[in-house]
């Protein structure tokens, strides 16, 4: 797993794109499906994210606990699941002064998280990899949220469009040492070029082929997102909210392979 410790130096050379898609290419096959599919369990209760990983045992590894679990007993499930060897992406979304950051992260690598979500503001990513720095935690900068399209960054008062930010953030991330990237599949070719073969590009936002949006605007199927570099992909709704949820996340893991 990528952390904040790795020699960042030869990523951004332009001139080993070709070698970087390679390595990136190898990496990506030695790694199987299952680990690159991130489940997100986006429930109300405890109760019923612990059905649902029952229901998922076999076919899913990695879980992603965010705030609507989290502020439901979900931390103190995040920890058992890690403890008995399940990888857990917390999705917090981190962003407070510098100390407040660090002291969060402190706490955090304590627990055993796999991936933890720091948004993508240069101070608080600096912050939160000098707190990390000597674990295994993999340190992930949120871009711009995948709900968001250029009238919403106008909105907000953003200059930038939703791509040109999101590049701009990879950039910043890469030499502030964080270990990946949040971003839309959409643009996680674009921002593989940037980052090269060794940070996680993850990318919710997630959709099979003709299945519901939801609050989502930019979105990709499995498929396309592995092809556009994406190392692990976050897909809650389409599963968790399926009939039958294994079926589902098997669906979705061929969809993958056929990348």
């Amino acid at each position: 797993m990528p952390h904040a410790d790795r020699n960042l130096a030869h990523a951004v050379d332009p001139d080993r794109g070709v070698i970087a898609t390679t390595m990136q290419s190898q990496s990506m096959q030695a790694k199987s499906m299952q680990e690159r599919l991130i489940v997100g369990l986006d429930l109300p209760t405890v109760r019923e994210a612990e059905q649902a990983v029952r229901e998922l045992d076999g076919v899913v590894s990695f879980y992603k606990i965010g705030y609507q679990l989290a502020f439901a007993g979900g931390l103190d499930f995040a920890r058992e699941l890690a403890s008995g060897g399940t990888k857990i992406f917390l999705d917090m979304k981190l962003l407070d002064i510098d100390h407040t950051v660090a002291k969060g992260v402190e706490n955090i690598v304590k627990m055993g998280m796999t991936m933890l979500t720091i948004h993508a503001y240069p101070k608080a990513m600096r912050a939160a990899v000098e707190a990390a720095r000597g674990s295994e935690l993999c340190l992930l900068a949120v871009s711009v949220l995948t709900s968001m399209d250029e009238q919403d960054m106008i909105d907000v008062g953003y200059e930038y469009d939703p791509h040109t930010l999101v590049l701009r953030r990879s950039e910043q991330a890469l030499h502030a040492g964080m270990g990946g990237i949040v971003c839309s599949a959409a643009e996680a070719e674009a921002v593989r070029r940037i980052v090269g073969p060794d940070m996680a590009v993850v990318t919710p936002g997630i959709r099979p082929a003709g299945s519901d949006h939801g609050d989502q605007k930019r979105v990709v199927t499995p498929a396309q997102a592995i092809r556009n570099g994406a190392s692990h992909l976050v897909v809650a709704r389409p599963i968790v909210a399926a009939a039958n949820r294994r079926e589902a996340a098997v669906a979705i893991l061929e969809e993958m392979r056929s990348a």
